[in-house]
């Protein structure tokens, strides 16, 4: 049959053919009509070949070639019967054969025409893998085969979705903006790496939506839902607890407007912020429980945060350490009388570093117990009586101090006068007040002539605790001289801030004009302005009543550095009528502190971890944490690490295991860490880590001590057995070890037996009485019950012997390496023999020795000379 095409001219189209096949589209009608027979239901494709081979389509290498690999580039989705290439062979072939992965949809002719047959889906099959050959009249491979590659391109012919309709998330008001709290997700088919199956992610609704500002935001990559700016500002759940966004994805990477898309709504709840300062803690002073004590927690919003405390109060050895999960501990006892209160901060940062919020307050207040006595003001305390002073007046105050807190029970003091010396005129001449401490004349005015001085004795108690206190009592003349400072400005002291507690800075120096040594003319100095906190005092020399301006507490640059500081002079004694302090009795001077370098501060002086003794090097085993009071950037390092074990980070202060530990070697291993500072003066700080490594069984079993002389008497007249123990170098608790003991043949069980006595103890029995008189080796398998199990083999020694008087006797025959009697004896005989022989032929060689001298020299020994 033959079939016949429409004519085909210039100007026809042929809208099958493959991309790879459209840079013309007119047709030449020269050329040479190939003819093929067909069915009439392949006419369309023969005339598409007949097309293809009369246009200018076949000219060799752009669409026809010989047969060699290939690779082809086919767009997904296009019409069928599609022209993809004109192989050519030599000329002994008659026919191409095609195979691989045609999926049906490709073909060969016979004269090496490739072309599929229905439209390619690379979601499908991105690739297919095909070989050809040519081939001759008797089906032989003539060339080939060789290897076809059609890469199917894709097509944006599938649109995104999202895996879940409806998706729910929650949110911590004031959380970091930017950082996702969620994600939303959705997939498309096409090619990830093409535009097609890029895809693009956007919010288009939120509600509420408050004043048009947008409180979320989305990666439009990712998916990630997170806040912004605004959100984290605003977010309130009392205002607001939910919110729901519409969020759509489109592909072509939202760049298109034939792009698809799907969308999906999402409800958020907005919860409340978690990262507040806690109630103020407080702590009982000097406690006797173990020490870290949690005391509080402080929480970021989002698990993942770096906490960390900031030492505000820049105290030398600060109390307190946060653990990762917020924790709050007290480190060691506190005591209320060396501080009675602790302010610092607590810190969230991200794992880069930067704080997530700002720092939270932590007060922690110290609680008193009465564990102070009450403690008299001086050794001696003087107070100054004038003569013409009334009954019940006052002479001065007598104030004992108590260390424990103010205004409480533990530091309520009561006074009472136990003892007046001399009591002349008479006794009870003083009185005192219970709780104010007033020293009044009790009966008269006392005349300095009956006596000038007089000594109490006051006791002064708390709810606990009595102390007895001396007061000494001068009459004197009145009081109507006020001190009055020689010099009122002292000018400008410039101190570095670490000047030591008890240095003398200053010296001041005021005069009165009373009787000398008295109270009147006696000078007591005090700070009355400038010195809150009470770090200078002055003490006063009671011979030139000149004032030591002393430090009492640390100075601090950081907290004042320039501090005006006003004095007064006044007398113990009260100044009679009419008679006030003034400007004169007043002086002053400027205090100023300079920044001196301080070394990095531990919180804490031993740092302590444990892990495991298997733990895989490169572990990371604890961490310390050091504070530059300046704050420089520390770097740390490790001292005494004698066997390598550890090495630390030098910048975060993680320390990591770098070899094998082994807790039978050392089960505390101990190395110090070095806080240096960088930059400044290079100052360091040594702190402890002790790192306690916790037993893994891998050690075996072993026998607790050497077992030697074991032996049974032979002839066994009944079975025997011993006791042995069994231990290994792992670390004991009081329900280990747990041995189990077996034969370690199993060829000794006829003869043999071990018996478990307890979990380190085991029996070795014979199980007949038939054994020889020699040494039997017994192997012993061990087991622990361990985690991994460890087994090891050991060897039991026991000897049958003959015996005497319960010890063991073997004849010198039956031991090893000791000759028998008949081989002792041929021994002697031999070695008496060798001696024969040798004293035999010294004999015979002395004789013929003789011989030949008596044959040379026939002189008589008398007269033969000597030789030399």
């Amino acid at each position: 049959m033959r079939t016949q095409c429409p004519e085909v001219g210039r100007g026809h189209n042929i809208s099958g053919f493959s991309p790879l096949l459209t840079e013309k589209q007119d047709f030449l009608t020269s050329g040479v009509q190939v003819k093929i027979a067909m069915t009439s239901t392949r006419l369309h494709s023969l005339c598409l070949l007949t097309l293809y081979l009369t246009s200018g389509y076949g000219q060799e290498g752009k669409f026809s070639g010989p047969l060699k690999p290939m690779t082809f580039s086919i767009f997904e989705g296009q019409e069928p019967s599609q022209v993809i290439f004109q192989f050519k062979a030599n000329s002994s072939a008659v026919r191409f054969e095609l195979t691989g992965e045609t999926d049906g949809i490709f073909m060969i002719e016979g004269d090496g025409l490739l072309y599929y047959t229905r439209a390619l889906d690379r979601e499908t099959r991105a690739v297919h893998h095909l070989q050809l050959a040519a081939l001759n009249s008797q089906g032989g491979i003539v060339e080939g085969p060789v290897p076809i590659t059609i890469e199917v391109k894709d097509i944006n012919d599938n649109r995104p979705t999202f895996l879940q309709s409806r998706y729910e998330g929650s949110v911590r008001q004031n959380s970091r903006p930017g950082k996702p709290f969620m994600y939303v997700n959705a997939t498309d088919l096409d090619d990830a790496t093409t535009l097609n199956g890029q895809l693009f992610y956007q919010i288009v609704i939120q509600l509420p939506s408050i004043n048009n500002v947008m409180y979320f935001q989305i990666n439009n990559k990712t998916g990630g839902i997170s806040l912004t700016q605004e959100g984290s500002q605003e977010l309130d759940p009392v205002k607001n607890a939910f919110y729901n966004l519409v969020v759509s994805v489109k592909d072509m990477g939202g760049q298109s407007e034939n792009s698809f898309s799907d969308t999906t709504s999402v409800d958020i709840t907005v919860r409340e912020n978690i990262w507040k300062a806690p109630e103020p803690v407080e702590i009982t002073e000097n406690s006797t429980d173990p020490h870290p004590i949690k005391i509080t927690q402080v929480q970021w919003n989002d698990p993942g945060a770096h906490y960390s405390l900031i030492n505000k109060e820049k105290l030398p050895q600060f109390p307190f350490s946060i653990d990762q999960e917020g924790n709050i501990y007290v480190t060691q006892p506190l005591d209320r009388e060396e501080k009675d209160s602790h302010v610092f901060f607590a810190t969230a940062k991200d794992e880069n570093g930067k704080p997530l919020a700002f720092p939270l307050e932590i007060h922690v207040k110290v609680i008193d117990i009465n564990d102070n006595p009450p403690t008299c003001p001086s050794e001696v305390t003087v107070f100054e009586v004038q003569e013409n002073e009334n009954m019940g007046s006052s002479i001065g105050f007598f104030i004992a101090h108590d260390m424990d807190e103010a205004n409480t029970v533990n530091s309520i003091l009561k006074y009472k006068l136990v003892d007046q010396t001399p009591k002349i005129p008479s006794d009870g001449l003083f009185l005192i007040q219970e709780y104010e401490g007033k020293v009044q004349l009790g009966k008269r005015s006392l005349k300095k002539q009956d006596n000038p001085q007089y000594n109490l004795t006051v006791e002064v108690a708390d709810r606990d605790f009595k102390t007895l206190c001396s007061v000494q009592v001068n009459v004197i003349d009145i009081n109507d001289q006020i001190p009055i400072f020689e010099v009122s400005d002292y000018g400008n002291m410039t101190l570095p801030e670490d000047t030591a507690v008890g240095s003398t800075i200053l010296v001041i120096q005021a005069t009165d004009a009373d009787e000398p040594f008295t109270g009147s003319s006696k000078i007591l100095y005090k700070v009355v302005q400038g010195d809150p906190e009470g770090r200078l005092e002055v003490i006063t020399d009671p011979q030139t009543n000149a004032g030591y301006v002393k430090i009492k507490k640390p100075l601090d640059f950081e907290t004042e550095p320039v501090t005006s500081i006003v004095f007064q002079a006044e007398n113990p004694e009260p100044l009679v009528d009419n008679v006030f302090y003034n400007a004169s009795s007043f002086a002053s001077f400027k205090l100023i502190l300079t920044d001196v370098n301080e070394a990095p501060v531990f919180p804490q002086h031993v740092f302590q971890a444990k892990v495991r003794e298997d733990a895989a090097i490169g572990t990371k085993v604890g961490n310390v944490t050091a504070r530059d009071p300046e704050g420089l950037p520390v770097s740390y390092s490790l001292s005494g690490d004698k066997r390598g074990w550890l090495k630390i980070d030098s910048v975060t202060g993680e320390i990591f295991s770098a070899a094998p530990l082994d807790r039978e070697t050392e089960n505390v291993y101990r190395v110090q860490v070095v806080a240096t500072e960088i930059g400044g003066s290079s100052l360091s700080t040594t702190a402890h880590f002790h790192l306690t490594l916790t037993d893994v069984n891998d050690n075996p079993p072993r026998l607790a001590k050497e077992y030697t002389g074991l032996f049974f008497c032979h002839p066994l007249s009944a079975t025997q057995s011993l006791v042995f123990e069994a231990t290994d170098d792992d670390q004991q608790s009081f329900w280990r070890p747990q041995f189990t003991f077996a034969l370690g043949r199993e060829s000794l069980q006829n003869d043999w037996e071990v018996s478990k006595i307890n979990g380190t103890f085991a029996r070795l029995s014979t199980k007949h009485t038939r054994f020889e008189e020699r040494v039997y080796e017994i192997p012993i398998l061990l087991s622990d019950g361990g985690q991994p199990p460890m087994e090891g083999i050991v060897s039991l020694s026991v000897t049958f012997c003959q015996c005497v008087e319960g010890s063991c006797f073997r004849p010198a025959g039956s031991h090893d390496g000791i000759p028998t009697v008949g081989m002792a004896v041929g021994i002697l005989l031999t070695t008496f023999l060798v001696i024969g022989i040798i004293l035999a032929v010294v004999f015979i060689r002395i004789k013929k020795d003789k011989g030949n001298d008596n044959v040379e020299n026939p002189q008589s020994p008398e007269t033969r000379p000597l030789r030399s």
